[in-house]
């Protein structure tokens, strides 16, 4: 089958939407899905200062949401027609993946970041029959149609908003799990989010709907003014004596702090805004050295590295579906849409900060 797909050939070139073929269709254990919407993660556009490490032409795209248009093998636990949102890719065999820990899966970076699913790869072509990297996040889904693997998918109700719910996947997820898994976030406790695009703004709306006290640091006015519309305390990032003002509004200092920046100057900050005891998670793959200052790791304070925010996509993605729907948890007015025709720009809106979170609407041609 050919259909339309947003190629990135060279880092420093735009996106082409191009032709590309499938030569065959799923094999066991995997679904052909029709997008019908594709966030545009800050990870997809970070190919471009990969120093060559993910492979190209490729097509990227790891928000994936759709409708399962055909299975392979009678083991998916999926049919066609099924609603699915598209989230990371994991073995299913070593010891995390066992563990309920796919993100920590002993082939992430391969299968998601570096190389993808080898499997059929041959099968993925341009239109002249050229390879393309192998699937994306096991998903290349800045397409009409994705080849993915089932344990991928996650079904979800077919009322909800589909071209909507793939940042569900990874985005949205990250911050949100990092709420609720990574911390277990309750009624009283104390969050302090550094960094409100994406991820930090879902993890406000999750600490928001466990009930907890949040405060929202970033550079931008009209980020922190989206984290107050979720009942966060807003503080520049620039503000005199940030973690005594952190810790003042905490009464003693925050439980948790999250920081989406990978910024050394605030991560010492959210350190020294941190209660005895208390918990600093990072999301941000750093690509510098860490100075941590004198007494940042003091009494009991610790740090830790969260990937997709400890989640099992199973689970916590109808979490926050059902969240939205009762109106606790709503995404999709961190959402602007564009055709995927206008990646290019809508590449442009994301680095300058325009909007939190583009989602690529595929113009289906049948």
């Amino acid at each position: 089958m050919r259909f339309g797909a947003a190629v990135l050939r060279s880092y420093e070139d735009p996106f082409a939407v191009e032709e590309v073929m499938l030569k065959s269709g799923p094999a066991d254990g995997e679904i052909l899905v029709r997008i019908a919407g594709c966030g545009m993660c800050r990870t997809d556009l970070a190919v471009r200062r990969s120093a060559g490490r993910s492979p190209l032409p490729a097509v990227l795209g790891h928000e994936g949401a759709g409708v399962v248009v055909q299975t392979g093998g009678p083991d998916t636990g999926l049919s066609p027609g099924d609603h699915v949102v598209l989230s990371f890719d994991s073995c299913g065999h070593c010891r995390s993946c066992l563990g309920a820990a796919p993100a920590y899966c002993d082939r992430f970076a391969a299968l998601n970041l570096f190389g993808g699913r080898t499997e059929n790869a041959e099968r993925f072509t341009d239109a002249a029959g050229g390879a393309l990297a192998p699937r994306w996040f096991g998903q290349s889904s800045f397409a009409e149609y994705a080849m993915v693997p089932a344990r991928n998918a996650v079904r979800v109700a077919p009322s909800l908003p589909l071209e909507l719910l793939g940042p569900l996947g990874c985005g949205f997820l990250t911050g949100a799990g990092a709420v609720f898994n990574s911390f277990g976030v309750g009624p009283g406790d104390t969050v302090a989010v550094f960094g409100a695009g994406a991820v930090g703004l879902a993890a406000v709306m999750a600490a928001t709907a466990a009930g907890a006290f949040t405060v929202a640091v970033d550079r931008h006015p009209e980020r922190l003014a989206q984290a107050e519309r979720f009942r966060a305390i807003p503080l520049h990032a620039a503000s005199a004596d940030l973690p005594g003002r952190i810790q003042r509004l905490t009464d003693g200092g925050a439980q948790y702090a999250l920081d989406t920046t990978g910024s050394g100057e605030l991560i010492n900050d959210a350190l020294r805004a941190l209660r005895p005891a208390g918990h600093l998670g990072l999301v941000a793959r750093l690509h510098t050295a860490l100075p941590l200052e004198p007494g940042t790791l003091d009494r009991g304070r610790k740090i830790s590295h969260i990937c997709e925010g400890d989640a099992v996509p199973g689970l916590l993605i109808p979490r926050l579906t059902g969240l939205w729907q009762a109106g606790l948890f709503p995404f999709d007015q961190l959402i602007r849409t564009y055709p995927l025709a206008d990646i290019d720009e809508a590449e442009r809106d994301c680095e300058a900060g325009r909007v939190v979170k583009p989602v690529l609407i595929p113009e289906h041609r049948t």
